[in-house]
């Protein structure tokens, strides 16, 4: 029969199983506080690194906006007009005179638009027609004049050769009117400015193509305008007497029965 010592290592190892649990119970105590302390400082890190993202994610999609917003405004605006010649106004040089230029303007667009001339002289110049509502497709050739200032008056003639420019607006309009220039202030937003023409003086005694052009435009602008004084052909039937309608088959049967009237005089 054999007997434990108390001594033999047996014992150690008895104790040794038992102690192990009750180390472990021990020590796990201050594991748990840190492994919690550690969580915690983890959730506190996220949430600030969330925040900074956030924060980061907002001033980015503000900035792009911003940057967006810069983008379109650096986008030219589509021309509704096209204009000939496209950003010059070309007038002859002839001193104490008034002159003309003429442009052609064109409804390269779709829908209907009114076109309106402004000029930083209104007082020397003055345009025909100063504005038109353009059915799609449709163009005509405006006349503007223009007093040309006296060469001894230096400071005038400087003025008018640098400093006077005229403005074409455009402005989209739902269909067919009558051209009033209020249209463009009850609708200022939708209002583009097509092109800021300069004033360009050519020399009558040196023939140039570009003075041949504004001749033959010239020319065309007053047909135009003449036509237009020219009362419209009449198509319907004829009026004669006191309000008496006849048409071509009415006359044909008076003339017929006319005949017949004289013949029937004859027989007699």
């Amino acid at each position: 029969m054999a007997i434990t010592d108390e001594n033999s290592p047996s014992d150690g190892k008895v104790w040794g199983l038992f102690k192990l649990p009750f180390r472990n119970s021990v020590n796990s105590n201050p594991t748990t506080s840190s492994s919690s302390h550690y969580h915690h400082h983890n959730q506190r890190s996220q949430s600030q690194s969330n925040g900074i993202l956030n924060g980061a994610n907002g001033q980015s999609s503000s900035s792009s906006s911003s940057v967006s917003s810069v983008a379109r405004s650096l986008i030219p605006t589509r021309r509704r007009l096209r204009l000939d010649p496209a950003n010059k106004l070309y007038f002859p040089y002839e001193p104490g005179k008034q002159v003309r230029s003429a442009i052609g303007i064109k409804n390269t667009s779709k829908s209907y638009v009114a076109f309106k001339f402004q000029t930083t002289s209104p007082k020397s110049c003055f345009m025909r027609p100063p504005g038109a509502v353009l059915t799609p497709g449709e163009s005509l050739i405006a006349t503007v004049f223009k007093f040309v200032e006296n060469p001894e008056n230096n400071e005038k003639a400087m003025d008018q050769k640098s400093r006077v420019k005229f403005k074409i607006m455009s402005l989209k309009v739902n269909g067919p009117m009558d051209y009033v220039p209020e249209l463009f202030d009850e609708q200022k937003k939708q209002v583009a400015v097509e092109q800021i023409l300069k004033v360009v003086f050519l020399d009558v005694e040196h023939p140039t193509p570009a003075l041949e052009k504004l001749n033959r435009q010239l020319a065309e602008a007053d047909a135009a305008v003449e036509a237009s004084k020219k009362p419209p052909e009449d198509t319907g039937p004829k009026i004669i007497g006191e309000g008496l309608v006849i048409d071509e088959w009415k006359e044909r049967r008076e003339r017929y029965l006319a005949r017949q009237q004289v013949e029937g005089v004859d027989s007699l």
